[in-house]
């Protein structure tokens, strides 16, 4: 009995050990992170991206490297930035806003994990939001139905309101979506719609004219880079007139807007990481489903409605996700 309970336990043995030599060392993997905006910018979005890959074992200087690349905010450097990290023969290239239309571009067989902020349909990134049948996926930040959301927010502000302002970029794929959601919203509230495209900086400087004859109660932003871009320069001119802005990334409302609504940024990139690690293990881009937001913030800049002698509603300020006082 004895005997047979020893060659039992020494099989076992010899069982796991077997099995632990079988086991591979696991794999460095290696990132390239490729942005059109600046280091300092991106900062945030970079970090969310780490703590994701954290959460999954990914840990820098142990199994992961990240090779990092900035344009600071000249797009013409995107595509040869890429195209460097390609030769360096990462595993994954990670990018977001309009350079995700240069790295996507370059079509090579290095994957690619997007966080974009149009539509990617619209854009010709994938075939659909289901089976993106190419060799990028990811995360799109628009969710169309949240700039309705917004000018409820706005009649909640200000019940009296009648005219809205909408600053757009047309050439932000999906832009059409939104507008029209926006109108449909607008027409249930009562509210009259003055919407102006803007292309470029010169266009938006343009709009600032027929906003003094329109004498618009409100501005809205549609979120894209280009407004990002000139973000201080809205709120300025707003500020002047006396004009609340509402918009849908808290970096409007920790700009000066009055407030925001929509996806929360961070955790859109900390989600990124879990298609990276897809891929890594074996997952191809045209498999994985892209995403859209599934966490969204309220930022009210209490500071900036006290200027605007606007008293803002208890409830509001009690649902808020984070109030700048």
């Amino acid at each position: 009995m004895r005997r047979r309970q020893f060659l039992v336990s020494a099989l076992a043995a010899a069982t796991r050990i077997r099995g632990a030599r079988a086991q591979p060392k696991p794999r460095h993997a290696r990132v390239g992170w490729v942005v059109g905006s600046s280091a300092a910018s991106s900062a945030p979005f970079l970090s969310g991206l780490r703590v994701g890959l954290a959460d999954l074992g990914y840990v820098e200087g142990r199994n992961l490297a990240i090779e990092t690349r900035y344009a600071d905010d000249a797009p013409d450097r995107v595509a040869a930035l890429a195209e460097e990290r390609v030769r360096l023969s990462v595993d994954v290239l990670v990018t977001q806003g309009t350079a995700t239309w240069r790295v996507v571009g370059l079509k090579s067989e290095i994957p690619v994990v997007f966080i974009f902020s149009a539509d990617p349909v619209e854009a010709g990134f994938a075939q659909s939001l289901a089976r993106p049948n190419g060799n990028a996926t990811g995360l799109t930040l628009m969710s169309v139905e949240l700039n309705g959301k917004r000018l409820e927010l706005l009649r909640e502000i200000m019940p009296a309101a009648r005219r809205v302002a909408i600053l757009a970029n047309p050439d932000h794929r999906g832009e059409h979506l939104e507008r029209r959601q926006s109108e449909e919203t607008a027409g249930r509230l009562g509210i009259a719609i003055q919407y102006l495209p803007v292309h470029d900086a010169s266009e938006l400087e343009a709009s600032f004219e027929p906003m003094r004859s329109g004498s618009p109660e409100a501005i809205v932003v549609f979120p894209d880079p280009l407004v990002i871009q000139n973000r201080e320069r809205i709120i300025g001119f707003a500020m002047e007139r006396r004009i609340p802005v509402l918009s849908g990334w808290s970096i409007f409302a920790h700009s000066g807007a009055l407030c925001t609504y929509g996806p929360r940024l961070t955790e859109s990139y900390r989600r990124a990481a879990y298609y990276v690690d897809r891929i890594l293990k074996g997952a191809k881009p045209a498999d994985l489903p892209i995403e859209r937001p599934t966490q969204f913030e309220l930022v009210v800049n209490l500071k900036t409605a006290m200027a605007l002698d606007l008293v803002l509603p208890p409830t509001l300020l009690a649902r808020a996700d984070e109030v700048i006082e």
